[in-house]
C-alpha cells in the first residue's frame, strides 16, 4: 500500500455515548494495511436510526486515509481533530459516496483529485440504514481514466440508479440546507431569497410541496403568455375593424365611379395600359429567361464542385506516388551503391589474380634467363677447351694470373652480387609501384564520395561552399585549427544512421565552420562575410574538450529498453568538432533505440527520466512541469536524412594516405639504393675492366694455354654458381594456382551476391517505373479534369454573360414599364396616391376577406379567453395547497429561530417575501438578523454582517430547519471557526439540545477545536481524528487496556 511522505490520518469510530469529559476511551485510532475494500457488514445501530441514515464509511487511499472506517451515532456525530488530519475528507467521502459531485465540496472539479497521491485507484463505501435492509453504495475511483465504477451491495450498477436511490431516501448532498461543507459555509449566506427557499423547501418541505411551486412558475408563465396573446389578439382586431370602416367607404367610391365614368374617357384610357401591359408581359418573360438561365448558371456553379474535389483527390494520389518513387529511388540508390562494393571487391580480386600471374611470369622469366646464361657459358667453356687443345705452352707468369684472377673473381662475384641486388631492388620497385597505384585508386574513390558531399553542400549552400574553398587555400592565415563545415567533417559509421544526427543537430551548426580559437573565428567571418558578403556559420569549439566525456548513464543500463548506442558513437568527427556537439547539442547523453523502445516507450520515460529520446523512427523530448512536476513528453517523427548519406571512412582514407606515403618513401629509398647498386655496378666493372687489361697484358705474356685455362676455369665457376641458383617453377606454379583458385571461389560467390542485388535493383526499377506509369496516368486524368474544368469554367462565364444580359433587358423593361405607368396615370388624371380602376376590385376582395378574417379572430380569441380563465383557476388551486402549507412552514421556522436568538439575548425572524403575489418565481425567504439592542433587523447578506455574525444566523436557520427535516442527516463542517467564544458556546448547546431530541434526523458537527466546560449529551457520538507518525496499528489497539492505564495513572497522581 502506497503512503505518502506524513503517516496517514486515521479517524476514531466511536459507539460510546458518554459526555467527552468522562469517556477518554473515545480516542479509538482505526487504520488496516489492507488494499482490498473491506466486505460490507451489517451494524447493529445503537440508537433510533432515521430511514437513510448513515451507520458505516469507509474509505481506501482517499485524499489523506490509506484505509479507514467510521462508525456514526444515530443522532448528533461530532467529529473533532487539529486542521489536516482528515475531518474534511470525510465529509468529501459522504458526498461523493453518495453520487454528489466534486463541485458541490468547492475543492476540485475533478474526482481523481480525490485519491491519495500516489495511488492509482481508491474507493469510498456508504452504508445506509433501511427497515428493509441496510443499502451498502461503494463508488471506486480510477485515477488514470477519471472515472467511477457503482456499485449496489457489491454489485456493479450506474451512476443513475445510484442516485435514484439515494432520492429516494430524501439524501439531497446538493442542497447547501442538509450538506454544508467547509468551503461553502460563505457560499450559504450569498444565497439569494428565491435560491434559499428553494434549498429549504427540498429540504424540509413535502414532497410535493417543490413540485407545487415548480407548476406554479410554469402555470404563471403560460399564464403571462395567454394574456399576451389575447392582447395582442385584441388589438389586431380593433385595428382590422377600423381598417375595413376606411375600406368601406373605398368600395362605395368604386361603385359610384363606375356609374358615372363615361365610356369614351374609359375607351381613351385603356390605351396606355394596354401599352402598359405588353410592356409588361414582355417583362415578365424576360423575367422568366434570365430566371432560367439563373439557374443553369447555379446548376453549372454545383456541377463543378464534384470536379473540383475530383482534381483535389488527384492531387494527393499524385503527392502519395511521387513520396513512393522517392522512397524506391532512395532504396535503388542503395542497392547500387552495395553493388558497387560488391564489383570494387571483385575488381580487387582480379587484380590480385594478375599480381600473382605477373609474379609467376617474372619467375618464368628470371628462370629462362637463367637456362640461357648456364647454356652460353657451357658453350663458351667448350669453345675454350677446344681453343686449349691447340694452344701451345709459355712461360710460369702463373702466380701473378692467379691473382689477379682471384681479384677478378672477386670483383665479378661483387658485380653478380650488385646485378642480383640491382634486379630484386628493380622488381622491389615494381611491387611498390603497383601498390602505389592501388592506393592511389581508393583515394580516388574515397575522394569521389566526399565529392558527393561537397556537391550538396554546393547545390544548397553554395556561399558555405565558396567559404570552402577559400578556406583550403588560405589556411595559413590560422594559427590554430579550423575544421571545414561540420556535415563534410562527419563521416557516419552506417549511413542508415544519418536520420538520427540530422534530426539533432540543426542545419544552421551542420554547415558551420569549427574553430579552435576565437581570433581565428574573427579573422575568417572578417574576410568571408565582410569582404566577399558570403553567408556562413561559425562556432567555437569549447576550450576543454568534451570529445572523450562519459555518459551519465552506462549503455548497458539502458539496452534493455532497446537502446543500442549514444549519438556519439554512430559516426566519426575531428575533436573539435565532436567537442561542440558535445557541450552544445549533449550527443554522448543521447540514447537511440529500436522498435522495441517505441513499443514500451511508458516505461522508458517514467523510468530512465532520459531528456531525450530516439526510436527508430520518433523523437521524444521529455520535460517537467515547474508547476506541477508534471512529466511531459512530445514526439516528432524523424525526417529523412539529406546530407549524412554518403559515408567516408575518413579513418581509412588516412590509413591509405599514410600508406602511401611510406610507399613513396620506400620508393625513394629503391630509386636511392638503385642509384647507389648502379654506382657500385658502374664501379666494379670499371675494376673489372682493369683487372682484365691486366690480365690481359699478363697474359700476352703467359702463353695463350694459360690463358685459356684460366677462362675456363673462370667461366666453370660461374657456371656452377648458376646451377646452384635454381628455382622449382613447378611448386611455384602450383601455389599460384591453388592461391588463384581460392580467389576464384570467392569471386564466385561474391558474383551471386552480386546477382542478386542486381536483380533486386531490377525489381525496384520495375516497381519505380510501375509507379511512374499510375502518376503519369494520374496526372493524364488531372489534366484532363482541369480541361473539362477550363472548359466548363468557359461555358460558365457565357452563361453568367447571358444572364447579365438579361438582367440589363429586365432593368430596362422595368424602367419603360414605370414611364408607360407614369403615362397612363397622367392619362386617366390620377395622382401618385390614386390606385388604378382595375385595383378597386381588389379592394373588395380584401374588405370581403378581412369580414371572415374578423369573424374568425373573434372565435379563437373567445378560445384564448376561455384557457385564460382555466389556467387562472388553475393557478387558483394549487396556489391554495402550495402557499398555505409554505406559510405555515416558514411560520415554524421563524418560530423557532427567532427562539434561539432570543436565547442569545438577539433578535431574529424568517418570513415569506416577495414583491408581487402573482410572481411565484419571486418567491423567497428572507431572513433578518439583530446582534445589537441598539440597532434594527437588517436582512442576512454577505456584506452588512461580520463573518461571526454569518456563521451563528447560519448555524441558528440550520438548528430551526432541524425538527422540521424530512431529511435523514444533515452535515456542518467548522462552522464555528468565525464565532466568538460566547455565541459558539450558546450555539454549541443549541445543537446538542436539539440534535439529541428523540425521532430526529442524523447530525454531523465537524470541528477542529471546543471550548472547555461544554455541555453533553449521553445521544452524541464523539470522533477523534488523530494523525502522526505513531499511530497504532488497529489491532494493537486495546480498549480495556487503555483505561486500566487511564485508571492507574488517575490514581496515582495524587500521591506523587
Amino acid at each position: 500500500m502506497a503512503t505518502p511522505s506524513r503517516k496517514t490520518s486515521t479517524p476514531g469510530p466511536l459507539a460510546s455515548k458518554r459526555p467527552l469529559p468522562r469517556d477518554p476511551s473515545s480516542e479509538v485510532p482505526s487504520k488496516r494495511k489492507s488494499s482490498a475494500p473491506p466486505a460490507p457488514r451489517p451494524l447493529q445501530s445503537s440508537g433510533p436510526f432515521v430511514e437513510g441514515s448513515i451507520v458505516r464509511i469507509a474509505m481506501e487511499n482517499f485524499l489523506t486515509y490509506d484505509v479507514c472506517e467510521v462508525a456514526p451515532g444515530p443522532h448528533l456525530n461530532m467529529i473533532i481533530g487539529a486542521n489536516g488530519t482528515g475531518k474534511s475528507s470525510i465529509v468529501c467521502a459522504i458526498c461523493l459516496g453518495l453520487a454528489g459531485k466534486p463541485a458541490f465540496m468547492g475543492r476540485a472539479d475533478k474526482v481523481g483529485f480525490f485519491v491519495k497521491r500516489g495511488c492509482s485507484k481508491g474507493m469510498v463505501e456508504i452504508e445506509l440504514f433501511r427497515t428493509s435492509g441496510n443499502l451498502v453504495i461503494t463508488r471506486e475511483i480510477d485515477v488514470a481514466k477519471n472515472q467511477s465504477f457503482w456499485f449496489i451491495n457489491k454489485k456493479s450498477t450506474t451512476q443513475k440508479v445510484v442516485e435514484e436511490q439515494v432520492a429516494a431516501l430524501n439524501i439531497q448532498v446538493g442542497n447547501l440546507c442538509q450538506f454544508l461543507p467547509q468551503d461553502k459555509v460563505g457560499e450559504f449566506a450569498k444565497l439569494s431569497k428565491i435560491e434559499l427557499l428553494e434549498a429549504t423547501e427540498k429540504s424540509i418541505g413535502p414532497p410535493e410541496m417543490h413540485r407545487y411551486h415548480c407548476e406554479l412558475k410554469n402555470f404563471r408563465e403560460k399564464e403571462k403568455q395567454l394574456e399576451t396573446s389575447c392582447k395582442e389578439k385584441t388589438e389586431y382586431l380593433e385595428k382590422m375593424i377600423q381598417r375595413n370602416e376606411r375600406y368601406k367607404q373605398d368600395v362605395e367610391r368604386f361603385y359610384e365611379r363606375k356609374r358615372h365614368l363615361d365610356l369614351i374617357e374609359m375607351l381613351e384610357a385603356k390605351r396606355p395600359w394596354v401599352e402598359y401591359e405588353n410592356v409588361r408581359q414582355e417583362y415578365e418573360e424576360v423575367k422568366l429567361a434570365r430566371d432560367r438561365v439563373k439557374e443553369e448558371v447555379r446548376k453549372l456553379k454545383e456541377g463543378q464542385i464534384p470536379m473540383t474535389l475530383r482534381i483535389e483527390e488527384i492531387e494527393k494520389q499524385r503527392h502519395n506516388l511521387e513520396a513512393r518513387i522517392k522512397e524506391k529511388a532512395t532504396d535503388i540508390k542503395e542497392t547500387s551503391q552495395k553493388c558497387k562494393q560488391r564489383q570494387d571487391v571483385i575488381e580487387r580480386k582480379d587484380k590480385h589474380i594478375e599480381e600473382l600471374q605477373q609474379a609467376l611470369t617474372v619467375k618464368r622469366n628470371e628462370e629462362h634467363d637463367r637456362q640461357r646464361r648456364i647454356s652460353n657459358t657451357r658453350k663458351m667453356i667448350e669453345d675454350l677447351q677446344n681453343e686449349l687443345k691447340t694452344t701451345e705452352n709459355c712461360e710460369n707468369l702463373q702466380p701473378q694470373i692467379d691473382a689477379i684472377t682471384n681479384d677478378l673473381r672477386r670483383v665479378q662475384d661483387e658485380k653478380a652480387l650488385c646485378e642480383g641486388e640491382i634486379i630484386d631492388k628493380r622488381r622491389e620497385k615494381e611491387t611498390l609501384e603497383k601498390e602505389k597505384k592501388n592506393v592511389e585508386e581508393h583515394i580516388v574513390r574515397f575522394d569521389n564520395l566526399m565529392n558527393q558531399k561537397e556537391d550538396k553542400l554546393r547545390q544548397r549552400y553554395r556561399d558555405t561552399y565558396d567559404a570552402v574553398l577559400w578556406l583550403r587555400n588560405n589556411r595559413n592565415k590560422f594559427k590554430q585549427r579550423v575544421c571545414e563545415p561540420i556535415m563534410l567533417t562527419i563521416n557516419m559509421k552506417d549511413n542508415k544512421n544519418a536520420k538520427y544526427v540530422e534530426n539533432h543537430i540543426p542545419l544552421n551548426d551542420l554547415r558551420a565552420f569549427v574553430f579552435e580559437s576565437q581570433e581565428d573565428m574573427e579573422v575568417f567571418l572578417r574576410e568571408v562575410r565582410d569582404n566577399k558578403k558570403l553567408r556562413v556559420n561559425a562556432v567555437v569549439a569549447p576550450r576543454v574538450s568534451h570529445a572523450d566525456r562519459a555518459p551519465s548513464r552506462s549503455l548497458n543500463e539502458l539496452k534493455p529498453y532497446g537502446f543500442f548506442s549514444y549519438l556519439r558513437e554512430l559516426f566519426d568527427a575531428p575533436d573539435p568538432v565532436m567537442s561542440y556537439l558535445c557541450c552544445q547539442y549533449h550527443i554522448h547523453e543521447v540514447p537511440v533505440g529500436t522498435e522495441r523502445t517505441r513499443e514500451r516507450i511508458e516505461r522508458v520515460i517514467q523510468e530512465t527520466r532520459l531528456k531525450q529520446i530516439y526510436t527508430a523512427e520518433e523523437k521524444y523530448v521529455v520535460k517537467t512541469s515547474f508547476y506541477s512536476n508534471k512529466v511531459i513528453s512530445i514526439n516528432t517523427s524523424l525526417k529523412v536524412a539529406q546530407f549524412l548519406t554518403v559515408t567516408v571512412d575518413l579513418e581509412q582514407r588516412r590509413h591509405l594516405e599514410e600508406q602511401l606515403k611510406e610507399i613513396n618513401k620506400k620508393l625513394q629509398a629503391v630509386e636511392s639504393d638503385l642509384i647507389a647498386l648502379h654506382e657500385t655496378n658502374k664501379r666494379l666493372e670499371h675494376k673489372d675492366n682493369e683487372l682484365r687489361q691486366k690480365k690481359k697484358e699478363l697474359l700476352e705474356r703467359k702463353t695463350k694455354k694459360r690463358q685459356l685455362e684460366q677462362k675456363i676455369s673462370s667461366k666453370l665457376g660461374s657456371l656452377k654458381l648458376m646451377e646452384q641458383d635454381t628455382c622449382n617453377l613447378e611448386e611455384e606454379e602450383r601455389k599460384a594456382s591453388a592461391k588463384i583458385k581460392e580467389i576464384h571461389v570467392q569471386k564466385a560467390k561474391l558474383v551471386t551476391e552480386l546477382t542478386d542485388l542486381i536483380k533486386s535493383c531490377t525489381s525496384l526499377h520495375i516497381k519505380k517505373v510501375d509507379l511512374i506509369l499510375q502518376n503519369t496516368t494520374v496526372i493524364s486524368e488531372k489534366n484532363k479534369l482541369e480541361s473539362d474544368y477550363m472548359a466548363a469554367s468557359s461555358q460558365l462565364r457565357v452563361t453568367e454573360q447571358h444572364f447579365i444580359e438579361l438582367d440589363e433587358n429586365r432593368q430596362r423593361l422595368l424602367q419603360k414599364c414605370k414611364e408607360l405607368m407614369k403615362r397612363a396615370r397622367q392619362v386617366c388624371n390620377l395622382g401618385a396616391e390614386q390606385t388604378v380602376p382595375q385595383e378597386y376590385q381588389t379592394v373588395v376582395e380584401e374588405y370581403t376577406k378581412r369580414e371572415e378574417e374578423i369573424e374568425q379572430l373573434t372565435e379563437e380569441l373567445k378560445i384564448k379567453k376561455v384557457e385564460l380563465d382555466q389556467y387562472r383557476e388553475s393557478i387558483s388551486q394549487v396556489k391554495e395547497r402550495w402557499l398555505n402549507p409554505l406559510k405555515e412552514l416558514v411560520e415554524k421556522i421563524n418560530e423557532k429561530f427567532s427562539n434561539f436568538f432570543s436565547s442569545m439575548q438577539c433578535a431574529g425572524e424568517v418570513d415569506l417575501h416577495t414583491e408581487n403575489e402573482e410572481d411565484y418565481d419571486k418567491y423567497g425567504i428572507r431572513i433578518r438578523v439583530k446582534f445589537r439592542s441598539s440597532t434594527q433587523l437588517h436582512e442576512l447578506t454577505p456584506h452588512h454582517q461580520s463573518g461571526g455574525e454569518r456563521s451563528v444566523s447560519t448555524m441558528l436557520y440550520l438548528m430551526a430547519l432541524q425538527e422540521l427535516n424530512r431529511c435523514p442527516f444533515r452535515v456542518v463542517d467548522e462552522i464555528n471557526q468565525g464565532m466568538d467564544p460566547i455565541n459558539e458556546r450558546r450555539v454549541f448547546e443549541m445543537v446538542v439540545n436539539t440534535a439529541c431530541k428523540e425521532n430526529t434526523s442524523q447530525y454531523f458537527f465537524i470541528t477542529p477545536k471546543l471550548l472547555q466546560n461544554l455541555p453533553y449529551s449521553e445521544k452524541m457520538t464523539v470522533l477523534f481524528v488523530y494523525n502522526g507518525p505513531h499511530m497504532l496499528e488497529p489491532n494493537r489497539w486495546n480498549l480495556k487496556a487503555f483505561q486500566r492505564r487511564r485508571r492507574r495513572i488517575t490514581f496515582t497522581q495524587p500521591s506523587q
